[in-house]
């Protein structure tokens, strides 16, 4: 039996009981080993599903190990959850524009944070049956959850149990780095992980990184009533996309109330009594500036640590698992 550990959802509503139930069952009991593995695979992500279901369905042996929560970053902490309250805040917005299409609506309407976040939870329990455990399970596929190890070229350990292969996919996967900001490691902040447990509107909410998770979630925030700060190093947002596309996002963000704080030098931040400081340098003006949650979304750091890498003979960096033209590691298995 796996060993249990406690969600780290919130809250613990049926909604997010029916998701771990689908996702990282409680008592659920790793298969027997097969003596060998025409494919493990390493991380029950996007990546990681799709290559464990799809070599099954060729007809190969297959194990896929997964040490939190099946479907990954995408159902449970990034697209799924991030598109329900990007679709509430569009909801939000058409009905304050309404009026310019000739619909009339009612002065005094409101957002229901709360029932905001209850509907994401349910879509997202809704879908997890697709990225369960026991679904992969009845496509063929060894489901075991536990954190696995390589113990030499062609082995891994999870749960006690030893693996042979011939073959390995390493999808693991990254999560949010945490940036190098003096004060950071002193203040509360939320990542893509834990963003999605909010149930209460933060009045004011900063956020750091002007990327896609920074202006998606910075945008619908503003919409649902937050003040909103958003900073960013470099100029303008998205940095990484074309500047006429970045251009248009700034343009609707801005007329959405965040207030974008781009080229920020300088920054620090440090607990106050009554919320996070936050002082930067933008554009040659100082801000300091009061916010009551703060997400920091620069970057992400990949998930290579405790995985015996050295031990299989897969050479990694701080940027990862190195690989070729063809997605091959330094070990040929």
């Amino acid at each position: 039996m796996i060993e249990e550990t406690q969600p780290s959802v919130r809250p613990w509503d049926a909604h997010n009981q029916k998701l771990v139930s689908n996702v990282h069952p409680p008592g659920w009991k790793n298969p027997i080993p097969a003596p060998r593995y025409n494919l493990v695979v390493i991380g029950g992500g996007t990546a990681g599903l799709v290559s464990a279901v799809g070599a099954a369905g060729l007809g190969a042996k297959v194990a896929l190990i997964e040490r939190h929560f099946m479907g990954g970053d995408c159902l449970n902490v990034g697209c799924v959850p991030s598109k329900a309250i990007i679709r509430a805040a569009r909801a939000v917005a058409a009905v304050r524009e309404a009026a310019e299409f000739g619909v009339n609506v009612p002065a005094g309407v409101t957002t229901d944070f709360g029932k905001v976040m209850e509907r994401m939870r349910r879509l997202r329990a809704d879908l997890s049956p697709h990225d369960s455990a026991q679904r992969f399970t009845e496509l063929g596929v060894d489901v075991f959850l536990g954190s696995g190890q390589f113990t030499g070229p062609d082995s891994i350990e999870v749960g006690g149990q030893t693996l042979h292969f011939a073959k390995a996919v390493i999808a693991t996967g990254a999560r949010a780095a945490a940036p190098p900001i003096p004060g950071l490691k002193d203040v509360p902040y939320l990542t893509n992980e834990t963003l999605f447990n909010l149930t209460e509107l933060p009045r004011r909410l900063g956020v750091i990184g002007a990327g896609p998770v920074g202006c998606e979630m910075a945008q619908s925030f503003a919409r649902f009533g937050s003040e909103v700060y958003l900073v960013e190093a470099e100029h303008g947002i998205l940095p990484r996309e074309d500047r006429d596309a970045a251009e248009i996002v700034r343009a609707a963000m801005q007329s959405d109330g965040v207030k974008l704080l781009c080229c920020g030098k300088d920054l620090k931040l440090a607990r106050d009594p009554v919320g996070i400081r936050l002082r930067v340098a933008s554009h040659e003006e100082g801000y300091d500036v009061l916010v009551d949650q703060l997400l920091v979304a620069v970057g992400r750091a990949p998930n290579v640590e405790g995985l015996g890498l050295v031990t299989a003979g897969v050479a990694f960096d701080r940027k990862g698992v190195q690989v070729n033209d063809r997605l091959q590691t330094t070990n040929p298995r």
